[in-house]
Order: structure tokens, then C-alpha cells, then sequence
């Protein structure tokens, strides 16, 4: 197996994370979508992959997009001013690199603990599935 190989299967495994991701926010919401994806989940586990795989690229690349766009706005040499009258941008504990401000943080926490509890509950679904 070359590198090449490996990576594309990393970055496989990546998107189908994110398109589960998605799905599986959109899934809660719509009782006959999720018994829709479960019921696929049990027939067709490849294809449903791949259609995970699919949305999670557009999921990357509309991220990637908006992170540009983010970065564009930002004016060359700036750093991270927080909110106002607060200096939140690099210091040397942190090794110049911004960091974020409390609150969005606690939102990137929130949101990393949902991916792990999404992941969590698929990983119970597939496992009760099989």
C-alpha cells in the first residue's frame, strides 16, 4: 500500500466523519429521515458511506471556503483583538499564536463534545445494526 493509498483512505474516513456528522444533525430532527438512514445503514452500509463521504467533502470545502473568506477580511499583520478594549492576541505563552476569547472557545468545546457524543451514538447504532 503506498502513501498515496494510506492518505486518501485518512482523508476518506475524514469526510465520511463529517457527513455523518451532518446527517445525523439533520437526522435528529426528522424521525423519518433518521428511520430512512438507519434502514440504509442496514442495506446498503457502503453506498451510505459514500454519500457520507460525498457531503462530508462539501462540508469541508464550504468550511475551507468560509475560513478563506474569514481570512481575507482580516488585514495583513493584524492579530486577534477580541472584544473590545480586551488584548487577546499573541503573547509569548502561547508561543504567537492567537488565541481565541473565552466564549468562543466554550463554543468550540460545546461543539466538540456533540461531535464525540454524534460519534458515540453512531458507533451504537452501527454496532446494534449488526
Amino acid at each position: 500500500m503506498n502513501p498515496d493509498e494510506i492518505l486518501q483512505g485518512i482523508q476518506k474516513g475524514f469526510r465520511v466523519t463529517l457527513g455523518a456528522a451532518s446527517t445525523l444533525a439533520e437526522t435528529i430532527q426528522d424521525s423519518q429521515r433518521r428511520e430512512e438512514t438507519l434502514a440504509r445503514l442496514r442495506t446498503d452500509p457502503s453506498g451510505l458511506a459514500d454519500d457520507l463521504a460525498a457531503k462530508g467533502e462539501v462540508t469541508e470545502q464550504e468550511a475551507r471556503a468560509f475560513l478563506d473568506n474569514l481570512m481575507a477580511q482580516r488585514p495583513a499583520g493584524a492579530s486577534w483583538s477580541g472584544p473590545a478594549g480586551s488584548s487577546s492576541g499573541p503573547t509569548a505563552s502561547t508561543g504567537g499564536v492567537p488565541v481565541a476569547p473565552p466564549d468562543i472557545q466554550a463554543d468550540l468545546k460545546d461543539l466538540t463534545e456533540q461531535i464525540s457524543a454524534m460519534r458515540a451514538e453512531l458507533e451504537r447504532l452501527r454496532q446494534q445494526g449488526s
